[in-house]
């Protein structure tokens, strides 16, 4: 059994919060458990909860074309949400459910251990941009720790205003961009820690 297989048997019994009563199915996440590029939603809706995924609804159609416009798909990537299970009638995640489910997060981020996160929404951008608002740092890349963290609007927002999804649409079309900036910085950073021994050799014989 691999760690997530492990980590979702725990998710799934767990029974922490009152809408555990009320779900239908736990929906931890799901995708490839060494991609680069880590997706954070805010919560199972409707069709995830029925279904087990996370983001198969109407959003879920639209991330996975947001997904093909930068020449990805699901299977290569890591999607999850901040909680595990779906809210009464699709209402905001609570904060003592987001505390709740922390543990979980933080075990999925361990486990795959992402280059990249992407948060989509404003609670899942909350645990990592905190006192920061979507509507100013949307499409926006901040390194910290070796990974790189991506805050971007949730795909559903594009479906309750129009106005945006041309807005999400380009936030996305940036990632490419801020991947491979990383990726050369973090070769230039194996590049300097390879040739630093030499270098330092090289300065012992300097007059």
């Amino acid at each position: 059994m691999s760690a997530l297989s492990e980590l979702y048997d725990n998710i799934r019994c767990c029974e922490k919060c009152e809408i555990a009563r009320s779900r239908i199915k736990v929906v931890p996440g799901e995708g490839a458990e060494d991609a680069e590029i880590m997706f954070i939603g805010e919560a199972p809706g409707f069709h995830e909860d029925q279904q087990g995924r996370p983001f198969v609804g109407p959003a879920g159609k639209f991330l996975d074309e947001l997904l093909a416009s930068i020449n990805l798909n699901r299977q290569q990537v890591y999607i999850a949400n901040v909680i595990k299970c779906r809210p009464p009638a699709n209402r905001d995640p609570l904060p003592q459910e987001i505390l709740n489910c922390r543990e979980w997060l933080n075990r999925q981020i361990e486990i795959i251990n992402p280059k990249v996160v992407v948060t989509l929404g404003r609670y899942s951008m909350a645990m990592f941009f905190p006192q920061k608002t979507i509507s100013k740092i949307h499409g926006t890349a901040e390194k910290r720790n070796g990974v790189l963290y991506v805050a971007m609007y949730h795909p559903a927002a594009a479906l309750h205003q129009g106005n945006l999804k041309d807005v999400i649409k380009a936030d996305f079309l940036r990632l490419p961009g801020y991947i491979s900036a990383y990726n050369k910085t973090a070769e230039a950073k194996e590049e300097k820690k390879e040739s630093s021994p030499v270098t330092k050799q090289l300065n012992m014989f300097e007059v």
